[in-house]
């Protein structure tokens, strides 16, 4: 089993930044890329950046150009750095890892981001 604990959401004006962390525990070898989505309040939760243990990155559009996802191999822990934040960007943000089968393994708890006009 993979255990993830997020943290670093929080409060913040338009144009600011936060960075989430997504530290993995368990059994971090059966997983084959972790990524971000995010849900606001009435919507469906969506991606918005993985990589993969090879390194390839995806974001969604809303993302590029502002996130930017990382990851620390020796502290197991993946990054989402957000800059530029907008009141469009308020959700919980959830980290997940898919393992080498495709299959989300685990997701994290939930961090909530709310980014104020």
């Amino acid at each position: 089993q993979v255990q993830l604990v997020e943290s670093g959401g929080g409060l913040v004006q338009a144009g600011g930044s936060l960075r989430l962390s997504c530290a993995a525990s368990g059994s971090i070898i059966s997983i084959n890329a972790m990524g971000w989505y995010r849900q606001a309040a009435g919507k469906q939760r969506e991606l918005v950046a993985r990589i993969t243990t090879g390194g390839r990155i995806n974001y969604a559009d809303s993302a590029k150009g502002r996130f930017t996802i990382s990851r620390d191999n020796a502290k197991n822990t993946v990054y989402l750095q957000m800059n530029s934040l907008k009141p469009e960007d308020t959700a919980v943000y959830y980290c997940n890892a898919v393992n080498k089968l495709g299959i989300v393994a685990s997701w994290g708890q939930g961090t909530q981001v709310t980014v104020s006009s």
